[in-house]
């Protein structure tokens, strides 16, 4: 990830240069377990080459891997770093020709310092200065968050040209300094002014960062409308936001010459549109989360048809948080560093926007998110885009939406709280609005992403269908997918908020998943999701997760299209939750395989529910509707056993007297096509012997879906279970 794809390279002799195959970091010596190359597609086309610190040469100790929420390691890039103390250094082989470098790293809580730079042997008058100042984020009125945006980026020109195969060394001085990733590019020279611009130093503007500009440039943007606004090589301090911005152009000498100093640097609620805002970088000084302010490089509205490319945004709130009219808006090609929330959210009413080309590293929240607050965003996409290390949500969320695009984007890394990619009815607010129309989900590549929920006590999957707070009655088109390394699931089907709306619309047609810690389905909802062309291979405890909650919501079925290998088997025991690598440990034959699972009926009368026959709870009971014999009672295993025997109870007081219930036991593999394992017999149910009946059934006996048919009960007019239990022995 975070290379330009020309550039694979072979291991050097200090080394393993980690360079790009088709958009993804790739150790190439050696090889990452499970390792797959990514589509060509996937992920922007950047200008620059990264590297990996724990694959150069260093002094140093490597940390990680580690996905532990709250650890160093968790948000370094690969879950892997170098942590370098005073006089200790990282020496990178440079895999390209470059003169500027970035890098990621992080330092202890409270303290500064530089790094000193060496090209090949030679220290640098220029030092890298590192800082805590913008990192290590606290925001503890989101729940299950901890203290996180450990790391930050600082860039700098050598101040020389250098070529594949030289050396930079990064060395501590003063404070440890733990380095993450290297970042090599070619910069090249300042653009020149266009004619007829307004310069903003014509205006006043001061190009050293000393003077305030912020008038200069409203002079500029006034002056200037229906041209370009000049921003030529300099550094320009902003105290306050602009406005009025419309029918302009504001352009720069290149994002690593012409700096605007500036934590909010367009605000306005409207715009009459035709905004085109390229070729610098806004570099804010937000060292805190506070979602109150307005801490953004586009705060509302640029506008219809306008456009914001080759930029460089870092330390700011969010990127571009885009409401009212931004219709037909494209944001390419920009690079976001550094954000304590999201990198670009277009936050409702959005239509037609295009997102694409554009790398996004250490966001604070979503990297991008659509949020379909007040009116739906509708016909817009995330394509081709590069993500690395959100830190406390999504690569990318879809909340609500209608004819939603996300395609052709390399997502790596997310922390706690976020999977790779989520696909959402969550709406936090009112009025939302929910999924509609066809939600495109085409040739995304998702590399170590989902993470363990800290709310949920349980793991997010790498890409994400969530009916948090409605169904999802879009249709959900997910294709050509590959997932490499999630630390637990590929495929997570649930209702966040546990109330068990259904998750359905659904087909995965094409995906390859390499390497999973868990399972390759997490379904945690009723619904359903049919699969064709998935294959798995490295899968770590079972193919399938299938446990829709609550009990007695429903049932989740993935029908099979064909294709499919490498997931057939199923986790056995829903009331625990795989660990990573555990393998399947198959049922327990003392345990009931019928407690918790999801029952239905073909009726019920008033609260005596189907789920209270599996509910674990011998004084509750499901009661079928009355005078109207035959009644069935239904439930699904959750996967194809080998069945043995039933035991049938009533509720034990005395109340409940001695009858005879006559019923047939029926089985099914897929939950359509049932066949007799047992004729239509007498069973007696005595409260002298517990009001409990054991029922063996016949060897192989194989099914899923577990019925009793009942035609007759002497003691009641409707065939009445407390509990249903089924066992293996």
């Amino acid at each position: 990830m975070r290379t330009s794809r020309s550039n694979v390279r072979s291991t050097s002799v200090i080394g393993t240069v980690v360079a790009v195959a088709a958009g993804m970091l790739v150790a190439l010596a050696p090889a990452p377990a499970h390792a797959a190359p990514a589509p060509a597609a996937a992920g922007a086309t950047l200008p620059f080459t990264s590297v990996e610190a724990e694959s150069a040469r260093t002094t140093g100790s490597r940390i990680g891997p580690d996905h532990t929420q709250g650890t160093l390691a968790s948000e370094a890039s690969g879950r892997q770093a170098v942590r370098l103390d005073a006089g200790q250094r990282v020496e990178f082989t440079v895999p390209r020709a470059a003169n500027a470098v970035n890098v990621a790293y992080s330092v202890p809580d409270g303290q500064s310092g530089s790094l000193d730079v060496h090209v090949n042997g030679e220290k640098l008058a220029k030092t890298l200065p590192v800082t805590s100042k913008y990192s290590h984020v606290d925001t503890g009125w989101i729940a299950g968050s901890r203290t996180h945006h450990f790391f930050d980026n600082a860039r700098l020109l050598l101040g020389r040209d250098i070529r594949a195969g030289d050396t930079v060394a990064l060395q501590a001085t003063g404070v440890r300094v733990t380095v993450d990733v290297a970042d090599f590019e070619q910069v090249a020279a300042p653009a020149a002014r266009p004619a007829g611009s307004v310069s903003v130093t014509d205006m006043g503007a001061d190009p050293s960062g000393r003077g305030d500009s912020t008038q200069a440039f409203r002079e500029a943007v006034s002056a200037a409308r229906g041209g370009v606004v000049w921003i030529p090589q300099g550094e320009y301090r902003l105290t306050s936001a602009l406005g009025g911005v419309q029918n302009v152009t504001l352009q720069g000498a290149g994002h690593w010459h012409s700096v605007v100093r500036s934590s909010r640097f367009i605000d306005q609620s409207n715009s009459a549109g035709n905004v085109h805002i390229k070729d610098f970088a806004v570099i804010g000084e937000v060292t805190e989360r506070v979602d109150s302010n307005p801490d953004n490089f586009v705060n509302g509205s640029l506008g219809p048809n306008s456009s914001v490319s080759g930029m460089w945004l870092q330390h700011l709130k969010v990127g571009l948080w885009l409401t009212g009219n931004n219709d037909n808006l494209v944001v390419e090609n920009s690079r976001f560093y550094d954000m304590t929330a999201d990198g670009l959210n277009l936050n409702g009413n959005a239509r037609g926007v295009r997102v694409r080309g554009n790398f996004l590293r250490n966001q604070g929240d979503d990297s991008l998110a659509m949020w379909s607050l007040y009116g739906p965003n509708s016909n817009s996409s995330f394509e081709n885009n590069t993500i690395s290390q959100p830190n406390l949500a999504n690569g990318i969320a879809i909340y609500g939406g209608t004819d939603i695009t996300v395609r052709g984007n390399l997502i790596a890394d997310t922390n706690a709280l976020g999977s790779g990619i989520a696909i959402s009815n969550q709406k936090f607010l009112d009025p939302f609005h929910p999924l509609a129309g066809t939600i495109t989900v085409d040739g995304n590549t998702l590399v170590r992403t989902g993470a363990m929920n800290p709310n949920w006590n349980h793991p997010m999957g790498a890409l994400r269908v969530d009916s948090y707070d409605s169904a999802i009655e879009a249709q959900v088109r997910i294709t050509d997918t590959t997932i490499t390394d999630s630390p637990y699931s590929a495929f997570e089907f649930v209702s966040g908020s546990g109330r068990g709306h259904a998750a359905k619309n659904i087909t995965v047609d094409g995906a390859t998943v390499a390497g999973t810690g868990t399972v390759v389905v997490q379904a945690e909802t009723p619904g359903a999701a049919a699969f064709r062309n998935v294959t798995a291979t490295g899968v770590g405890a079972a193919g399938v997760y299938n446990c829709p909650y609550p009990a007695g919501s429903g049932t989740f079925t993935l029908t099979d299209r064909g294709g499919n290998s490498g997931w057939d088997s199923t986790w056995s025991d829903c009331s625990t939750w795989p660990e990573p690598g555990e393998g399947n440990p198959g049922p327990d034959p003392d345990r009931n395989l019928a407690r918790g699972r999801t029952a239905t009926a073909t009726g019920s009368q008033d609260v005596y529910t189907p789920a209270k026959a599996v509910d674990g709870d011998a004084h509750t009971y499901w009661e079928s509707a009355n005078h109207a014999f035959p009644q069935a009672l239904t439930v699904d295993l959750g996967s194809r056993l080998a069945v043995r025997r039933l035991v049938l109870k009533l509720p034990p007081q005395p109340a409940w007297q001695t009858r005879t219930q006559t019923l047939a036991v029926q089985g099914s593999t897929d939950g359509s096509a049932y066949t007799t394992v047992l004729a239509a017999r007498e069973y007696r149910f005595d409260p002298a012997t517990g009001n409990t009946v054991t029922v063996t059934l016949p060897d192989g006996t194989d099914l899923r879906h577990l019925r009793l048919h009942v035609t007759g009960n002497t003691g009641w007019p409707a065939a009445q279970f407390s509990e249903v239990e089924a066992y293996l022995s």
